[in-house]
């Protein structure tokens, strides 16, 4: 079974055809929300994919940063990478226990790092598991392998430059959090954060990128939804959400109909909603 190379996103049948490919390196990049009293970790240790290694979401980032899940330095991420045999010349298929959601956020991570052989398995473990595809609790021990980084900056921005997007209108602005967060209607998860969203943002919650059945909605039913937003997809594009989860979802998404080089607010609306000195504005 073939991939469509212009696609960020592999079939469930492509990676069981691929298990054993002596290039291919898949990655478990399940997180869930502060709160949620799932351990990603355990479930992995649990079952996962064969084969798989888990990409700790929390731990591969600048856990210098008051912010959560920060983009690590490049030394880090190379370091922590070789370590679970992630490297140069591999095809990196990235899975979450959500079905898309870590997996996005490690897509786009690696492709910062100047990986762009990274793709992500649509549907994620729950389609592999009701599809009756085989788990392991094995403990992986990878082959370190070569990273070599180069930071892709056009990928990601960061406050001082998200402050200037909103002042210039040089970027559209995406919003992936609900609609009702977005609005200010219902208040932040996260304890400290103003309720709103950022003058000029559009609003394209993370849900409604998703097909009835999980995976993510074909390349013509993303395009109709970014444009029925109000999305010029001709035009420059910075996705943000709560922490830079869902806006990396946005981001693969946008990548499927063709925008593969769009920008992340890495600090979000944890960042921008905890400041004083950022405007806010309510209501659509």
């Amino acid at each position: 079974m073939d991939c469509n190379p212009s696609d960020p996103l592999v079939s469930t049948g492509w990676l069981a055809a691929h298990l054993d490919a002596p290039d291919v390196r898949i990655v478990d990049a399940s997180w869930f929300m502060p709160g949620t009293d799932r351990d990603a970790k355990a479930e992995f240790a649990a079952a996962h994919i064969p084969g798989a290694v888990f990409f700790d979401i929390d731990e591969i980032a600048d856990t210098d940063s008051p912010l959560p899940h920060m983009l690590p330095s490049t030394m880090k991420f190379a370091a922590r990478v070789q370590k679970l045999g992630l490297g140069d010349g591999a095809r990196i298929v990235v899975y979450d226990s959500s079905g898309i959601l870590g997996a996005a956020r490690v897509w786009w991570t690696f492709r910062v790092m100047g990986h762009e052989d990274v793709v992500v398995l649509d549907g994620g473990l729950p389609r592999w598991l009701a599809e009756g595809r085989p788990v392991d609790d094995r403990v992986p021990s990878p082959q370190p392998r070569h990273f070599t980084p180069r930071l892709a900056g056009d990928l990601v921005c960061d406050l001082a430059q998200m402050r200037r997007t909103v002042e210039t209108g040089r970027a559209q602005i995406i919003d992936a959090r609900p609609a009702g967060r977005f609005t200010g209607e219902v208040p932040e998860p996260r304890v400290g954060l103003r309720s709103g969203h950022m003058p000029g943002a559009r609003s394209v919650p993370a849900g409604s990128v998703f097909a009835a059945d999980g995976t993510l909605k074909s390349a013509d039913d993303l395009s109709a939804l970014f444009t029925g937003a109000g999305i010029d997809l001709k035009k420059p594009i910075v996705t943000t959400c709560g922490s830079g989860i869902t806006a990396s979802l946005l981001a693969l998404a946008l990548a499927r109909i063709g925008r593969p080089r769009t920008t992340v607010y890495d600090g979000s609306w944890t960042e921008w909603g905890g400041r004083e000195d950022t405007p806010v504005v309510t209501g659509a």
